[in-house]
């Protein structure tokens, strides 16, 4: 190795460690959704359906702030991006004290969404830095280490919320049925407290981060320029003139959904259907264990051994397998698939965004903001499985069936949500990502 690889592998080396804390940091906050979910189920009487609003609160922040996230980065630059974005997730976070007093559903919503709204400035500030961090040809060996560091939070976050929030949860839920009115709110409002010293230790933690950051030793970097088009390769005049761009925000609008059904619904799901809370706790992480060891197994066979499209091939292909094995196995065995779909999951992103951005030229910037859009599918399918579950379980009890077991169906019907979700990704793979560009 020469003296001038060296100094350039020396010299990005402290700002990957950084960026990856980054990853890391909004992994961790991604994926206590898992555990908030039945949480605020208990606490504020809330059917399948709003539950699932947890996500949506988070992830419809991307749609609302991810083109102004773009401009507040130009005028700002990556460094005091990032750092807004770390304080605007601690002010989030300190919305859930008030919420956790009044125990009112819409207030803990509000905190997700505004910490929703610095996860996209961060995502918006972290993601392109790494990228044009080092050389480009090594790119996907930075993504990876971020997304394996953002997957490990996840878990862990799963974890400790989930040993938080959820402990006892099922005494709670056997006396609330027995007690007075007056003894419930009490017993509510008590659990309900338990978020308050997490989120105000996360808060201090934001907080410092991001005034820390500011001071941290990360190099000033800029994007090289589009280059022009060479004779033929992209004569189009606007962004709607490329179907295989639309076809890959919606192929990552519908993964997305699938991811978080994954991750945020198998606690609820493993709960639904007669394990204990004890041990339900941790079925978010094993959905994100598979995506790191898969993740992993990407970087080594990617593109080396098999192509970005057959990945995706496979990924799909998992992914309506494990949902069939899902709905007809049962009990603990239908949850590892749930936790199985992480395996189909993890390469869906990193494959997804070069066979979308290919060929774009001077609209990949435009291209990129609607990707981050796109994200907006953690908001919309998570509750359509919530309604799905709902409605069936009324049906079921409506037909003479017992509520525990109506509502142990309807949760494992409600993954058929996934089919077509991908059976849409399957096409991309196979014919979507070509559309509309030349041979």
């Amino acid at each position: 190795m020469s003296t001038t690889q060296t100094s350039t592998k020396n010299s990005t080396l402290v700002p990957i460690i950084i960026i990856a804390g980054l990853f890391f940091i909004f992994g961790f906050v991604t994926w206590i959704n898992g555990a908030l979910i039945p949480f605020m189920k208990t606490i504020n009487e809330l059917t399948s359906a709003q539950s699932f609003l947890v996500a949506s609160a988070s992830y419809i922040s991307f749609v609302v702030m991810a083109i102004p996230a773009s401009s507040i980065i130009n005028k700002i630059g990556y460094r005091k991006g990032m750092s807004l974005g770390l304080i605007v997730m601690a002010i989030g976070a300190l919305v859930f004290i008030p919420a956790a007093e009044a125990r009112t559903y819409w207030i803990f919503l509000t905190g997700i969404f505004i910490q929703g709204m610095g996860m996209t400035l961060l995502q918006t500030a972290s993601n392109p830095y790494i990228t044009i961090l080092g050389p480009i040809d090594s790119a996907a060996k930075r993504i990876a280490i971020m997304g394996i560091a953002n997957k490990i939070a996840g878990a862990l976050g799963s974890l400790i919320f989930g040993a938080l929030l959820l402990s006892g949860i099922d005494e709670v839920n056997e006396k609330l049925s027995t007690v007075t009115l007056e003894e419930k709110s009490q017993l509510l409002d008590t659990m309900a407290d338990s978020v308050v010293t997490p989120y105000i230790v996360m808060a201090v933690v934001l907080f410092v981060l991001g005034i820390l950051i500011r001071k941290a030793p990360l190099p000033h970097v800029e994007a090289e320029p589009i280059e022009t088009p060479k004779d033929g390769e992209t004569l189009k005049t606007n962004i709607f003139q490329f179907p295989h761009l639309w076809l890959g925000v919606l192929t990552l609008f519908v993964y997305v959904g699938a991811e978080v059904i994954a991750g945020d619904t198998i606690i609820a799901y493993g709960i639904s259907i007669g394990i204990p809370v004890e041990d339900a706790k941790f079925f978010t992480t094993f959905t994100l264990m598979a995506m790191v060891l898969t993740y992993a197994l990407g970087v080594f066979l990617i593109p080396k051994f098999m192509s970005q499209a057959f990945a995706l091939k496979a990924s799909a292909v998992l992914g309506i397998v494990f949902t069939f094995c899902i709905v007809f196995t049962s009990g603990f065995t239908s949850v590892l698939f749930v936790a199985a779909l992480g395996i189909a999951n993890a390469l869906v992103w990193p494959a997804v965004w070069p066979l979308t951005l290919k060929g774009l030229g001077k609209f990949t910037k435009t291209a990129s903001a609607l990707l981050i859009m796109a994200i907006a599918g953690g908001a919309i399918i998570p509750p359509l499985y919530g309604n799905l579950v709902d409605g069936h379980r009324v049906e079921l009890i409506a037909q003479g069936m017992s509520e525990a077991a109506a509502t142990a169906e309807s949760a494992t019907s409600g993954y058929w949500i996934l089919l077509p979700c991908y059976l849409i990704i399957l096409y991309y793979a196979i014919a979507g990502h070509k559309l509309g560009l030349k041979k």
